[in-house]
């Protein structure tokens, strides 16, 4: 019983965590959050050395800056619930990317690309993935 009561008494904490973690995150501006690329960024360069168009850390770079940017104009008319989300999926596994996050909001039909999303690689965990079309 007391073990049983301790399962849902975690599960509660996580389920009202999550969100409030999520949402911790955003600026103090109460903006796009801050994540860190720039270690991401390096580290893609050195991933990227083995493939054929291979992306420098200058233009993973630019390429987060550029999302962040278009992120600023859509944030606060993206729902909450869609940004707790991408933002958890943009920030998985300690690989933070702007690209992503711009990616997941623009997936959920928010903030409609104003350049090809495929233009966008920075840090992001499928920057490597065939693009289609």
């Amino acid at each position: 019983m007391d073990f049983k009561i301790s399962c849902a008494l975690l599960s509660a904490a996580c389920f009202i965590a999550l969100p409030l973690s999520a949402a911790a995150q955003t600026s103090a501006r109460g903006g796009v959050p801050d994540l860190k690329v720039e270690a991401n960024c390096k580290a893609t360069q050195e991933i990227d050395k083995s493939l054929t168009e291979p992306q420098s850390y200058e233009a993973c770079m630019s390429d987060e800056q550029t999302a962040q940017q278009q992120l600023g104009s859509i944030w606060t008319t993206t729902p909450e619930e869609i940004r707790t989300q991408c933002y958890a999926e943009a920030s998985a596994g300690g690989i933070e990317s702007y690209v992503d996050l711009l990616s997941c909001i623009q997936m959920n039909g928010f903030g409609q690309p104003s350049a090809p999303a495929s233009t966008l690689r920075g840090a992001s965990k499928n920057r490597n993935k065939k693009q289609s079309g």
